[in-house]
C-alpha cells in the first residue's frame, strides 16, 4: 500500500487503475545492474498477502487446522468468506497484474502447486472435516492458478460455485458429527447410508459437485479452468494443465473415500451409539436443502452471466489485456476436454476398487517400506507443520526465551526496574534499620545533627532571599534612573 501510494499518489482504485498502463514500466534501481519494476513489486506484495489469506502453500497451515472451530463457524471460513478474500483481491486488482507477466507466472505456479499438495494430503487423511478442509485448499489453488493465466472471471466463477457445495459438505459433515455424538474418525463410521439417508444424498452431492461431475456446479468451472491452461498451449500452461488433472484425480479418490468409509462399508462404532444415530432435525435440513439445490444447478445457472461470450457482468472490473484472452480457445480443444472427465472417473473407479472390491490390496501396499515412507509423507501434510513447529516456531521460542526474556525482560529491564528499586529500597531499609541502635546519646547526636543542618538551611535560604531580594531592588532602581534619563534626554532633543 505504501508504495501504492509512492507510485500513484492515491489509494483509489479508479486512479491507480487508469494510471497504471503509463507508469508500469518505472522502474526501482536496487543496484547498478539490479532493477525492479514498482508494478511487479506491488503485484508481489499483495500476492503474498492473498497468499496468507487463501491458504496457498507455504502460509496454508491454518486452514485445516481452522476446521476444529464449530461446523456452522467452518462452513463459512472455508466456503465462501474468509478463504476466499486473497482470491478477490487478485481478481480486484487485475488491472495491475495484467502489467505484471512474471508475477502473474509466480500466481499461476503456486496456485497449482498448492492444489496439488493439498489433493495429495487429503487422500489417507482420517478427520471427515480435515479432508474436506484440504479439499478446500486444493480448490484455491485452483482459483489462484485461474488467475495467474489471466482468467480471473472463471476463477471467480468458480469461487462461486465452491461456495455452494463446500458449504453443503461441511454442514453435512457437521450433521454425521452430530448424530454420532461428535465423533470424527471415519474409521469409526460405516454404514450410514441406511440410519442417515438424507445426510448421504446431501454427501453425494456435495461430493459429485466437488470432483466435477459432468452436469453439477463444480463441473461448470472447474472443467473452463483446466481447459483455459491448456488452450494457451505455453510450456508452462501446459504443465499446469496436467498439475491440475492429477489434483481432479486424487480429489476425485478422496471425495468417494470418504462416502465409501462412512456410507458405505460396514460400521464399526459401538452399537449403543449405532442405536442412538438419528437424521437431523428442521433448523438442519432446510439449509441442507437449500445448498444441494445450489450445488446441482447454480453452475449452470450462473455460466453465461459470470463467463459466457458477451456478457457484460464484469463492465470494467476486470481488465485483460487483448494478448491473454484465451477463453475463445477452448472451444478447438475437442479431445483434452474429456481428460477432466476420464480423471475423475478414475479416481472414484480407483477408490471403490480399493476399499469395497479388492480391500486388501491397500494395506499389503501400505505395510511395504517404501510405501509406507510415502504414506507418512501424505499423511504427515508433507511435515510442513513439523517443520513449522520444530524448525521454526521452536527456534523462534528459544530466541525469544534466550534474548528477550533472559537478557532484555529479565536481564536489562529488571536490573534497571523492578528488581533495582526493590534491592535499593531494601538496602537503604537495611542500613536505616542500623541507626536505631537503642542508646539515648547516638539519637540525642542525630537529632542535633539535624537540627544544625535545618539551621544552617534556614540561614542559607534567608541570605539567599535577602540577595535576591537587595539585587531585584537594585534592578528596579537602575531601570528606573535609566528611563527618567532618556526621558530627559529626549525633552532636550526636541
Amino acid at each position: 500500500m505504501f508504495t501504492i501510494y509512492y507510485l500513484f499518489n492515491s489509494l483509489d482504485y479508479d486512479i491507480i487503475f487508469t494510471q497504471v498502463a503509463y507508469l508500469s514500466d518505472v522502474y526501482l534501481l536496487i543496484t547498478d545492474t539490479f532493477f525492479l519494476k514498482y508494478v511487479d513489486l506491488i503485484c508481489l506484495c499483495l500476492f503474498f498477502g492473498a497468499v496468507g489469506k487463501s491458504a496457498q502453500l507455504g502460509l496454508h497451515t491454518w486452514l485445516p487446522d481452522a476446521m476444529e472451530g464449530p461446523t456452522p463457524v467452518s462452513a463459512l471460513i472455508h466456503a465462501a468468506t474468509m478463504v476466499t478474500a486473497g482470491v478477490f483481491l487478485i481478481i480486484r486488482c487485475s488491472f495491475l497484474f495484467e502489467y505484471s507477466p512474471n508475477i502473474l507466472l509466480v500466481v499461476a505456479l503456486v496456485g497449482v502447486i498448492t492444489a496439488f499438495f493439498a489433493a495429495t494430503s487429503g487422500l489417507f487423511q482420517n478427520d471427515i472435516k480435515r479432508i474436506i478442509a484440504y479439499s478446500t485448499c486444493s480448490q484455491l489453488g485452483y482459483m489462484v492458478f485461474a488467475c495467474g493465466l489471466s482468467n480471473y472471471q472463471v476463477g471467480f466463477f468458480h469461487l462461486s460455485n465452491h461456495a455452494f457445495f463446500k458449504a453443503l459438505l461441511f454442514l453435512g459433515a457437521g450433521s454425521v458429527i452430530h448424530s454420532v455424538a461428535d465423533e470424527q474418525d471415519i474409521r469409526r463410521m460405516g454404514g450410514f447410508k441406511e440410519v442417515l439417508p438424507f445426510a448421504y444424498s446431501v454427501f453425494v452431492i456435495g461430493s459429485l459437485a466437488l470432483i466435477g461431475f459432468p452436469f453439477l456446479s463444480g463441473f461448470y468451472s472447474k472443467d473452463i479452468i483446466l481447459e483455459v491452461a491448456f488452450a494457451q498451449y505455453t510450456n508452462y500452461s501446459v504443465f499446469i494443465f496436467w498439475i491440475g488433472l492429477i489434483s481432479a484425480l486424487f480429489t476425485a479418490f478422496y471425495s468417494t473415500r470418504l462416502l465409501v468409509l462412512v456410507f458405505l462399508k460396514n460400521t464399526n462404532l459401538y452399537k449403543t451409539l449405532v442405536i442412538s444415530i438419528h437424521e437431523s432435525n428442521i433448523p438442519i435440513f432446510l439449509p441442507l436443502l437449500f445448498l444441494t439445490f445450489c450445488s446441482i444447478f447454480a453452475g449452470y445457472l450462473s455460466l453465461e452471466f459470470f463467463i459466457g461470450f458477451g456478457t457484460d457482468f464484469w463492465n470494467n472490473v476486470i481488465l485483460l489485456l487483448p494478448f491473454n484472452f484465451y477463453i475463445y480457445d477452448i472451444e478447438f480443444i475437442k479431445f483434452y476436454k474429456l481428460l477432466p472427465i476420464l480423471a475423475v472417473t478414475s479416481g472414484v473407479g480407483l477408490a471403490i476398487y480399493l476399499l469395497l472390491i479388492n480391500k486388501s490390496f491397500l494395506y499389503e501396499l501400505k505395510v511395504l517400506t517404501k510405501f509406507k515412507i510415502l504414506y507418512n509423507f501424505l499423511i504427515k501434510k508433507w511435515y510442513f507443520d513439523r517443520i513449522f513447529n520444530e524448525h521454526i516456531g521452536q527456534k523462534g521460542l528459544l530466541l525469544g526465551y534466550s534474548l528477550s526474556y533472559v537478557h532484555i525482560d529479565r536481564g536489562l529491564i529488571e536490573q534497571f526496574g523492578p528488581t533495582s528499586i526493590a534491592t535499593g529500597l531494601q538496602k537503604i531499609s537495611k542500613e536505616s534499620n542500623e541507626i536505631q541502635s537503642g542508646f539515648l546519646y547516638h539519637y540525642l547526636n542525630i537529632i542535633i545533627l539535624f537540627l544544625i543542618v535545618i539551621i544552617l538551611l534556614v540561614l542559607a535560604i534567608s541570605f539567599f532571599l535577602q540577595k535576591f531580594i537587595f539585587l531585584i531592588c537594585l534592578s528596579i532602581l537602575i531601570a528606573s534612573s535609566t528611563s527618567i534619563l532618556n526621558f530627559n534626554y529626549n525633552s532636550y532633543l526636541s
